[in-house]
């Protein structure tokens, strides 16, 4: 394009705005239903459909291992996964500032589109937004996406039980970490990188082995504290975890340590926690580390009938401390 930043006119809808739709957005998100420009997409379902939508305005925008456009592309595709659905279409919209670089615009464009590809989803409508300068943060996505409730699920915190073993899918808090690391100029090797992730496949095949499975969640904001919260209030059951089986890699407890973060309360862009009736555990486990998303699975605990509503963690040394909900924002615009 002639222009290397984001104008105002970019926005205005006119032949700018055409330009920047045919020159940098449709290249990348080109299917037969996104090409035919209508104001709405005309999509078939196969039966009951989940719906979910999300926010994305992480800073910085770019960091080791991804950027927000991927960021957009699995989390709106995760949130489907764990409602037992199989994603299908998704939407774009995007609000850019005046100033921002083109450039950039291709680079997000183009993750998104490796991301829905990897997925198997179609990006089949959107909007484009500019706003002036100083008004936003460079730029801001929101998705939103349908998919197919696979048939037989029911995912819901109503079914958890005492009894059922919690299931989590890799280390935790890498995403977070990096994100950590990036703001506050601490240095990781390059095996420490954002976790994101299309979770569809993971949770398939786990549906496929055990269509009983109780929930699945993935930790993003609050972690894995925040989750297992939720679920011990919605279920009226408690959690009981154990310290020394939580996956975090030395790297990740090395920037909580400077900074005086705890990793359970750490956002995660490629992690799943299931909910798994006892006898289906050890193939529910298998099924996941066969998954290069679940390769270093474990179970992390289970479901009583004691202290219900509340989440315990047993400690190295024996004893047992409560595992609160996060009080605030630990990590602003994470994700």
């Amino acid at each position: 394009m002639a222009d290397e930043y984001i104008t105002l006119a970019h926005g205005a809808g006119g032949k700018m705005s055409q330009e920047l739709m045919q020159e940098v957005i449709l290249p990348e998100f080109s299917n037969p239903l996104l090409d035919e420009l209508h104001d709405g997409a005309q999509v078939k379902m196969s039966g009951n459909v989940a719906f979910t939508t999300d926010s994305y305005v992480v800073r910085p925008l770019f960091f080791a291992g991804g950027n927000i456009g991927k960021l957009a592309i699995c989390g709106t595709v995760n949130d489907l996964s764990m409602t037992g659905a199989v994603p299908r279409y998704i939407s774009v919209g995007m609000i850019l500032e005046e100033g921002f670089p083109i450039a950039d615009l291709r680079k997000i464009a183009h993750t998104m589109h490796e991301m829905a590809a990897k997925a198997g989803v179609a990006i089949v409508t959107g909007d484009t937004k500019v706003v002036e300068r100083g008004k936003a943060d460079g730029i801001f996505i929101n998705t939103a996406g349908i998919g197919d409730i696979i048939p037989g699920t029911h995912i819901s915190p109503r079914h958890v039980q005492p009894g059922m073993k919690i299931l989590l899918s890799g280390f935790i808090g890498d995403h977070a970490a990096t994100i950590l690391a990036g703001r506050h100029g601490l240095e990781l090797p390059d095996t420490i990188q954002t976790d994101c992730a299309p979770l569809n496949s993971l949770t398939r095949a786990m549906l496929a082995a055990a269509p009983d499975i109780a929930v699945l969640r993935d930790p993003t904001r609050g972690g894995v504290a925040a989750v297992l919260n939720e679920i011990a209030e919605a279920s009226h059951c408690g959690i009981l975890i154990d310290e020394d089986a939580l996956p975090v890699r030395p790297e990740v407890q090395g920037v909580c340590d400077i900074l005086g973060f705890d990793p359970l309360y750490l956002a995660n862009e490629g992690k799943c926690i299931a909910f798994v009736p006892a006898e289906k555990a050890d193939e529910v486990l298998s099924v996941m580390r066969a998954n290069p998303y679940g390769k270093d699975a474990c179970l992390i605990g289970e479901v009583t009938s004691e202290a219900p509503g509340q989440v315990g963690l047993r400690t190295g040394i024996g004893g047992i401390r409560i595992v609160d909900m996060p009080l605030g924002n630990l990590v602003p615009r994470i994700c």
